[in-house]
């Protein structure tokens, strides 16, 4: 009977114990839900941005700042590149190029380069002919020696003396074409070209000459005559090509007072050859013709003057 009570007991609670059980799950789920349904606070979020914002205000600013105070120190630096560049043109003679400017040219490097070939072509000849540039000034300071036994001696080497022809059109070109400049007398704007045209009308002239003495010695019967004097013509020539190498120097790079002192002395050395060229002429000529002083002195107005003086002034009217 005691197990009887018991069991009926046991029986009569068990359902509110279950009941109060999911009385309680229910609760505790209405909890969970009222407290998901219910906004999160938020405080905390604001809180945060309001104390990270002043934090980036406060970095972008120092930035600011020290940009600024970039673009103050290049802008001084730039101040005084300026001021610097300003004193140096005011200073030097030397245009001071700035970054990014391109560099032009405009100086005498092409004919500093034709001076340098010029001579370095005067070595190699000398030194490849070096005997005959010893009978050639050999020939020229001993005047005693027979007009023939010098022509046999240089003649032998005939490469040589049409390669010292050429040296002396070259030289004597360049140096017309500086003559010209000094005086005014431009034939061409371009320097080069007015080159060509000088040296071509040496080389012309002195072609014109050489067949115009042959053709008169053999219609004369003075070939021997026209020979001789051929021969001192040209050796003057050759001498005269390697006189005008230093003054070609000196033309080409030097200023006043020394450019007009150059030009006048080169004027004076050019003189005293071509006297000694006529002195030489007129002693060869009178073995080989009978020619007296005065016939030789209208021959040397005539034919080496007054060509000059016509060429002069036809120059001074077309230009």
């Amino acid at each position: 009977m005691k197990h009887l009570y018991l069991l009926l007991l046991f029986i009569s609670l068990y359902p509110a114990a279950v009941f109060a059980q999911v009385d309680s799950a229910n609760n505790q789920t209405d909890s969970l839900r009222k407290d998901s349904l219910r906004p999160k606070p938020r405080i905390r979020i604001t809180d945060s941005t309001r104390v990270i914002k002043p934090r980036i205000l406060h970095i972008d600013s120092l930035q600011l700042k020290d940009s600024i105070r970039v673009k103050d120190s290049l802008r001084s630096v730039q101040q005084a590149a300026d001021s610097l560049q300003k004193k140096l043109k005011e200073q030097l003679p030397v245009q001071v190029l700035k970054e990014g400017d391109k560099k032009i040219f405009t100086g005498k490097e092409y004919l500093f380069y034709y001076l340098i070939f010029l001579l370095i072509l005067f070595g190699l000849l000398r030194r490849a002919f070096a005997k005959y540039f010893y009978d050639l000034f050999r020939v020229f300071f001993k005047t005693t020696l027979k007009q023939r036994q010098t022509q046999e001696q240089l003649l032998q080497s005939s490469l040589a003396s049409v390669l010292m022809n050429s040296f002396f059109v070259l030289s004597g070109g360049l140096y017309v074409n500086f003559l010209l400049q000094y005086f005014q007398l431009v034939i061409s704007d371009n320097f080069w070209l007015q080159y060509a045209y000088c040296a071509g009308a040496l080389a012309a002239i002195y072609s014109v000459k050489y067949i115009g003495l042959k053709v008169t010695g053999w219609l004369f019967n003075v070939s021997n005559a026209a020979d001789s004097y051929i021969f001192i013509v040209f050796i003057i020539n050759k001498m005269l090509g390697i006189f005008l190498l230093p003054f070609l120097l000196l033309l080409a790079f030097a200023n006043d007072p020394l450019y007009s002192s150059a030009m006048i002395i080169s004027w004076m050395g050019i003189g005293l050859l071509l006297i000694y060229r006529f002195i030489l002429s007129y002693g060869a000529l009178r073995k080989e013709v009978k020619l007296n002083s005065f016939h030789f002195i209208l021959y040397i107005l005539g034919f080496e003057v007054i060509p000059l003086l016509l060429i002069y002034k036809l120059l001074l009217l077309i230009f």
